[in-house]
């Protein structure tokens, strides 16, 4: 009797430490660690790099985390005070930024439209995963206010514009190429079956495949789209490939991996060693950054060139909201789809 109890004794204890193991585990994971770091108990999340502002940006990657880590929790803490606080019942869309401490927290209340990309497509993975339908019916509704407020046909292409008010011109329109969202449009046609979805990542692709700009070949930040069709690094901003345009070989690699249109950015990393990637290249002076690249932009750098299976789920130690939320939306871009 003594050898059985014994026997069960050690069986308990091994139990006992994989439990412990796979509970440290869980605990050490980056979504944990993004959740200790950025996220408030009231469902804000904070940019810890810009004044501990919040935006729709940051809300939309975090609820979009969330689901894939499968935490309804923090998810319904996100969307609720997202819905409660940005949301503009007049369009249908989010306020784009909350500063905290300031007598007016959202002065600027134009939205930003990949945030709302986001949300949207946040609400409908959260609405299938855990079969809510309220979440579906509100991921609709954002859909087509998107479409209402901000899609427009210029110069023979289907764009999304960056903001409801701000990025008309009398010739011309400005773009943000980071904000098309192909991984986000691809979920909302393959769910609503409407043609303008895919034809926004068929004329997105397209007008990438145009901003071949300076010696390196590739997109800026900002781009202006002319009338007769042409584009050209857009005045107001500097003519970088940065911190916006890293999003653009993520955004298309999520959406298809061996696409062509991610040539240009595979042979401008290539140029450098991994340890010495700028941080941000004016394409057209030559100018670098004089730091390089944080985590988050070196994931999607290492996704690009073909080593994405090598990412953990863990973040580095100083890693500021943005990094996190780019290194943890390049890890899960590849989880996601094993």
């Amino acid at each position: 009797m003594a050898k059985y109890t014994q026997g069960w004794i050690r069986i308990l204890v091994v139990l006992t430490g994989l439990l412990f193991s796979f509970c440290t585990l869980a605990e050490d994971s980056g979504w944990a660690q993004y959740k200790q770091r950025f996220l408030l108990p009231d469902g804000r999340v904070v940019d810890t790099g810009n004044n501990n502002i919040s935006h729709t940006e940051g809300q939309s990657y975090a609820m979009l985390l969330a689901v894939y880590n499968n935490d309804r929790q923090a998810f319904d803490s996100m969307w609720q005070w997202t819905n409660a606080t940005l949301y503009r019942k007049d369009i249908g869309l989010f306020s784009w930024r909350y500063e905290p401490g300031k007598a007016v927290p959202i002065a600027d209340k134009n939205n930003a439209t990949d945030g709302d990309i986001f949300i949207a497509w946040a609400l409908l993975e959260a609405g299938k995963k855990w079969n809510v339908r309220e979440y579906l019916r509100s991921s609709s509704d954002i859909q087509r206010s998107l479409l209402r407020n901000t899609l427009v046909k210029y110069a023979g292409y289907n764009v999304l514009l960056p903001g409801v008010t701000g990025f008309k011109q009398a010739n011309s329109i400005t773009v943000n190429p980071s904000y098309f969202a192909f991984p986000a449009w691809e979920a909302f046609y393959e769910y609503t079956h409407l043609l303008v979805w895919k034809n926004l990542s068929d004329d997105g692709l397209a007008l990438i495949n145009k901003m071949s700009f300076g010696k390196a070949r590739i997109p800026t930040d900002w781009v202006t789209l002319f009338a007769d069709g042409r584009v050209a690094p857009a005045n107001g901003w500097p003519a970088r490939f940065g911190f916006d345009a890293v999003r653009i070989p993520l955004y298309i690699h999520w959406y298809q991996d061996n696409n062509p249109a991610l040539a240009p950015f595979v042979r401008f990393w290539q140029g450098y060693d991994r340890q010495a990637v700028p941080a941000w290249v004016d394409v057209m002076s030559g100018a670098r950054a004089g730091y390089n690249q944080s985590p988050g932009m070196m994931a999607v750098r290492d996704l690009v060139l073909g080593a994405g299976g090598q990412l953990t789920n863990r973040l580095a130690a100083d890693e500021d909201y943005y990094s996190a939320s780019l290194y943890l939306l390049t890890y899960w871009s590849v989880a996601s789809q094993r």
